[in-house]
């Protein structure tokens, strides 16, 4: 069967790095949603907190309880409705009108629009959001905020700063004004981690760059981050074929001399897409995929037992046009993860 390999040696060496220019473990949130970026929820909250990260985030409520053993506080950023909570939850809140649809008593951190425009709360209602909030005896545990352009060399970054520098600023005078604890301030990706040469929040919600990328302009300093999944198939049965033959659908593939060609179990049914086949793609090893991606298979010139597909998606994503997020998430949950 295929599989996906986590190198736990990767994964701890990236971890150090970001927690070395966040200033401490601390000050990290793994970002664990939509299956880890596709790593596995369950295996990346283990090896996480081995390492000693407390802080994560999902995108659910279901996630959050798969892991909350293993830390000491989770956000959950899109969940509307709840049929149970934790006190290490904390919910994200996304909207004025989503305060009546919180648990009495729970812990919120309010998201501020200060530029992406997708969800968040406007800067000017702050003050109405924190009463509504207190009204239903909400504990307000943090303020953030999400940049939409820190990969870029561009002001935007600066700007999105300076309007959540503000925003801190009218937090403590509205905390101080109703006698409220100081909430916690985060506004940090991994590529605006990166940007920071000094880091002084009071965490960063950290998601691709755990995995090994960074998508930031190639311009800005960098971290040597590795790549965590790999992804590998098994052999199904091996052919010889004669030169002029076809493989596979379409008959897009012909051989240009006699050869042996072997079919593995991976396909776009299991997250691993579609290619143009007038690109190239080869694996690791030197092997080319050829013809279609069927559902459940691939062909390649091999006749090894087993192939790693991918071990690093940048060549990948590159050839399909798009980001190494997209490649991981949408590997099956089905793929079995073992840690290495």
């Amino acid at each position: 069967m295929a599989k996906i390999l986590i190198s736990k040696e990767n994964l701890f060496h990236n971890l150090e790095l970001i927690s070395n220019h966040a200033g401490s473990k601390e000050k990290v949130a793994v970002v664990l949603k939509d299956n880890a970026y596709g790593h596995g929820l369950l295996e990346i909250a283990k090896l996480a907190s081995e390492f000693g990260i407390k802080k994560a985030v999902v995108r659910t409520l279901d996630e959050a309880l798969i892991i909350k053993q293993f830390f000491d506080d989770i956000l959950i950023l899109s969940q509307r409705t709840f049929n149970t909570y934790s006190h290490t939850f904390h919910i994200a809140l996304n909207s004025l009108e989503d305060i009546n649809n919180l648990p009495m008593g729970c812990k919120v951190h309010i998201k501020v629009d200060t530029g992406m425009h997708r969800n968040g709360i406007l800067p000017k209602e702050l003050k109405e959001a924190i009463l509504g909030l207190l009204k239903r005896n909400i504990i307000i545990s943090g303020i953030f905020t999400h940049h939409r352009n820190a990969d870029c060399l561009a002001t935007d970054f600066f700007w999105q700063s300076s309007v959540f520098r503000q925003v801190k600023e009218d937090v403590k005078s509205i905390c101080e004004e109703l006698s409220l604890a100081i909430p916690s301030f985060h506004s940090c990706n991994s590529s605006a981690l990166f940007r920071h040469n000094n880091f002084n929040e009071d965490f960063a919600r950290v998601g691709i760059a755990t995995y090994g990328y960074i998508e930031n302009d190639s311009t800005f300093n960098l971290p040597n981050l590795k790549p965590v999944l790999s992804l590998w198939a098994k052999k199904i049965s091996s052919r010889e074929l004669k030169k002029g033959q076809c493989i596979g659908y379409g008959a897009t593939y012909k051989v240009k001399e006699d050869m042996q060609v072997s079919t593995y179990d991976v396909g776009y049914g299991d997250g691993f897409l579609r290619l143009n086949e007038n690109q190239d793609y080869s694996t690791p090893k030197g092997y080319k995929i050829l013809g279609r991606v069927s559902m459940d298979s691939i062909s390649l010139n091999s006749s090894d037992e087993e192939v790693c597909i991918f071990e690093d998606v940048r060549e990948l994503a590159k050839l399909q046009n798009t980001i190494s997020y997209e490649i991981t998430t949408t590997l099956s949950k089905d793929i079995k993860r073992v840690v290495i």
